[in-house]
C-alpha cells in the first residue's frame, strides 16, 4: 500500500471516530442555542420556568417514542439502575436550578456561572467516576472558550451577586455534569444513545410534571406560543439530544462539556440577526476567543491518536 494511501485511509479513521462525533455535539450545541430566541419570540406570560417545563415534557415524550420504535429500551443488557437515575435527576434539576436561579442572579451571570462551571464539574465527576482524564490541550482550549463566554454574555449588563443564586446556578451546571456523566456510562454499558437519551428525558420530564402542572400555560393555546413549545421541545430539545448522544458516543466526556459552549456563540449570534440586539467590542473579543477555544479543541489529537492512527507509527502498516 503507498504511503498515499496510507494517509488518505488515516484521514478518513479521523474524520469517523473523532471529528465527526464532535461535529454532532456542536450541532447540538447549536441547536441549544436558539432556545433564547424562540423563548423571546414566544407570547407574553410565557414564563421560563413553564417554558422549560414544557419544553422537556414535549421533548421527553419525543425521544421516548423514538427509543421505543428503535426497540431500544428492551435491547438485551442490564440497565444500570443508578446511572439512569442519576441521569434522568440532572434533565431535571438542571432546569429547575438554572431557571431559579437566573431569577435571582440575572440572566447574564446566572448563563456564565452555569455554562463556566460545567465543563469543570464533568472533568471532576468524569475523572471520579470514569478515571477519564482530559485530553491533552483541554484545559486551555476550555479556559479560552470559558472566559470568551463571558465576554460574550456579560458586556452591557447589570450584574448584581445573588450568593443563592450564583449556588442555583452552580447547581445547574453540577446537573448537567451529573447527566453527561452517567449517560456516557450507560453508553459505555451497551445502550443506545436513543434508548439513553430517552430514558433520561422521559424520567426527568415525570419529576418536573409537578412544576408544569402548577405553571400557567395559557400562553400554549396561542398559535406563536404552541410554534415556540414545539420547536424547543422536538427541536432544541428532541433532535439536538439525538445528535448530543451520537456525539458524547464517540467523543470524551469532559470534551463534549466544552464542546457544548457553542450554545452561547449561537444564541449571540441570532440575538443580533433576529432581535436587534447589539455587540459591544468586548462582545467581540468574547466570541472570537470562544471560537477559538472550540476549534482548538476540535482539532488537538487525542491521547495516542499521533502514534496509532498516523502512518508509520506503532500499529501501521509496514509496506509502501
Amino acid at each position: 500500500m503507498g504511503r498515499k494511501q496510507q494517509v488518505g485511509q488515516a484521514q478518513e479513521r479521523l474524520v469517523e471516530r473523532r471529528l465527526l462525533p464532535r461535529l454532532f455535539v456542536v450541532t447540538a450545541a447549536v441547536l441549544w442555542g436558539t432556545t433564547g430566541t424562540a423563548q423571546a419570540l414566544a407570547p407574553d406570560g410565557a414564563e421560563p420556568a413553564s417554558v422549560g417545563g414544557v419544553r422537556i415534557l414535549i421533548g421527553g415524550a419525543a425521544l421516548l417514542a423514538l427509543a421505543l420504535a428503535r426497540g431500544g429500551l428492551g435491547r438485551p443488557g442490564r440497565w444500570v439502575r443508578l446511572a439512569t437515575a442519576l441521569a434522568a435527576a440532572g434533565v431535571a434539576a438542571y432546569q429547575v436550578c438554572f431557571f431559579s436561579g437566573v431569577a435571582r442572579s440575572g440572566v447574564a451571570l446566572g448563563t456564565i456561572v452555569t455554562i463556566g462551571s460545567a465543563p469543570a464539574f464533568t472533568g471532576l465527576l468524569g475523572l471520579l467516576a470514569r478515571r477519564e482524564r482530559p485530553e491533552p490541550g483541554w484545559g486551555m482550549a476550555t479556559a479560552l472558550a470559558v472566559v470568551g463566554a463571558a465576554l460574550l454574555v456579560l458586556p452591557g449588563h447589570e450584574v448584581g451577586v445573588d450568593p443563592l443564586g450564583v449556588l442555583l446556578n452552580l447547581g445547574a451546571g453540577a446537573a448537567y455534569a451529573t447527566f453527561a456523566v452517567a449517560s456516557k456510562a450507560l453508553m459505555d454499558a451497551g445502550r443506545p444513545p436513543a434508548a439513553v437519551m430517552g430514558l433520561a428525558f422521559g424520567g426527568g420530564a415525570l419529576l418536573l410534571l409537578p412544576v408544569v402542572a402548577t405553571s400557567n400555560l395559557s400562553w400554549l393555546a396561542q398559535p406563536r406560543g404552541l410554534a415556540a413549545a414545539l420547536h424547543l421541545g422536538l427541536v432544541a430539545t428532541a433532535l439536538a439530544y439525538v445528535l448530543f448522544g451520537r456525539g458524547l458516543q464517540g467523543t470524551p466526556v469532559t470534551t463534549a462539556a466544552t464542546l457544548s459552549l457553542a450554545e452561547p456563540l449561537t444564541a449571540a449570534s441570532l440575538g443580533l440577526l433576529l432581535l436587534g440586539e447589539r455587540l459591544t467590542v468586548l462582545g467581540m473579543l468574547g466570541a472570537g476567543l470562544l471560537f477559538a477555544g472550540l476549534v482548538l479543541l476540535a482539532r488537538l489529537p487525542s491521547r495516542g491518536e499521533r502514534a496509532v492512527d498516523l502512518p508509520g507509527g506503532p500499529g501501521a502498516g509496514t509496506s509502501r
